[in-house]
C-alpha cells in the first residue's frame, strides 16, 4: 500500500465516507475557478509583460475605450475620450 488515496483505494475510500463527495467537488471548483482566474490575469491584464523586448510598456497601448477590468459596474467605456498623450 504506497499511500490512503491511491487508484482503487480513493473509490473504496469515497464509498466508506460519502459525505466527503460534496467537499471533494467544493474543493476542486474552488482550485478550477481560481486557475482559471490567474490565467486570464495572466493573458490579459495590462500590467503584464511577457515580451519585454518588443512590448516593454504594454500599458501605454490600451486606448481609453479598452475594458482591462474584471467588471465594470457604472463605467460605460465605449463613450469615454482620451484625455492623455499618445507616446
Amino acid at each position: 500500500m504506497k499511500g490512503p488515496l491511491r487508484g482503487g483505494m480513493f473509490s473504496r475510500h469515497v464509498k466508506r465516507h460519502p459525505g466527503l463527495v460534496p467537499l471533494i467537488g467544493f474543493i476542486s471548483v474552488g482550485l478550477g475557478s481560481a486557475v482559471l482566474y490567474l490565467l486570464r490575469l495572466a493573458l490579459y491584464s495590462p500590467d503584464v509583460s511577457w515580451d519585454r523586448k518588443n512590448n516593454p510598456e504594454p500599458w501605454n497601448k490600451l486606448s481609453p475605450t479598452d475594458q482591462y477590468k474584471f467588471l465594470a459596474v457604472s463605467t460605460d467605456y465605449k463613450n469615454l475620450k482620451k484625455d492623455r498623450p499618445s507616446f
